[in-house]
């Protein structure tokens, strides 16, 4: 008989792909943590046995097949089995620390306009704190009343959200795949009118993959960038952005690549815009940048 979890507000959920030995380390570790979560294992289109040694080595574990990669969305198979009111992630070579999800639990208990929590990432076995983090800690975003720095964003391997949150906003957009998926879910929650907060006390381990295709991972990026503006900001915010990109890309020598991999969605992300709102949109140029704002001409003097 399975045992009744300790803390039954929160579940998580687990990315993979073809990383079956990272992925039983990982369920080792937390399959020791204190609050004896229900964890729901994504097999995003393994190839490598992953399901056949997770349900062997890990039997109380829930696990999700999905027939092919699904990149970041095949996190969307696993929040459907979720039945507790928060969800956690993670990704196969990543864990949480003990406590930090009972702790997670309660900050969302007693803040019911925050959405999501995003966790400290201390990387490699130096546990070195990831750059993000002080991205995020330095937020200049109007904070009052939250746990911690407001944010408009998330890492996607370290946070903890509200399910019904995550699934009202749409969860991982499948077109997207891989790379900044968590950036469009941001600011959809916060086009909800969620609130998102980090937690430095909330700490998750990441022991990057080597198993990474650098090259390819940048050229991903930066077409969802690209995507992203297409799909939510406002011209003028669009515009910059996507000679920003462009540039960047270039500069890069990923140009050609870039142009072939996001030109042909241009159709598509017109098709499904939905503009952010603009106390949204002023929350985002306030930590990523972008044009500044139209200066109004002085009215001209009245006439005697």
């Amino acid at each position: 008989m399975p045992t009744v979890p300790c803390d039954p507000r929160i579940s998580l959920v687990v990315l993979s792909h073809n990383r079956c030995a990272e992925l039983l380390r990982t369920l080792e570790r937390l399959s020791a943590l204190p609050e004896q979560l229900p964890v729901i294992v994504v097999d995003n289109g393994s190839r490598d046995g992953t399901a056949a040694e997770v349900a062997r080595h890990f039997p109380r574990v829930q696990l999700v097949r999905n027939a092919e990669n699904l990149g970041a969305a095949g996190r969307n198979a696993g929040v459907e089995r979720v039945r507790t009111p928060y969800v956690a992630f993670c990704d196969d070579d990543c864990w949480w620390t003990p406590g930090a999800l009972r702790h997670a639990a309660d900050l969302l208990d007693t803040h019911p306009r925050v959405g999501a929590l995003a966790a400290r990432v201390l990387v490699g076995p130096q546990e070195r704190e990831d750059p993000t983090c002080q991205l995020m800690a330095g937020s200049p975003l109007d904070a009052r009343g939250l746990p911690g720095p407001a944010l408009i964003g998330f890492m996607a391997g370290a946070v903890v959200m509200r399910t019904d949150a995550f699934r009202a906003a749409g969860g991982y957009l499948p077109r997207l795949f891989i790379g900044c998926e968590e950036r469009l879910l941001g600011l959809d929650l916060a086009a909800q009118g969620w609130r998102m907060s980090y937690v430095p006390e909330l700490v998750c381990h990441h022991h990057p993959s080597a198993q990474r295709d650098s090259a390819r991972r940048r050229v991903l990026n930066a077409r969802n960038t690209l995507w992203i503006a297409w799909l939510r900001l406002p011209w003028r915010s669009l515009v910059y952005e996507t000679r920003r990109v462009w540039r960047e890309a270039a500069g890069q020598g990923l140009l050609a690549p870039l142009l072939r991999e996001a030109l042909p969605g241009l159709p598509w992300a017109l098709r499904h815009r939905s503009v952010l709102p603009p106390e949204v949109e002023a929350m985002r140029r306030a930590v990523l940048g972008g044009p500044s704002p139209r200066r109004r001409k002085p009215p001209l003097p009245a006439r005697a």
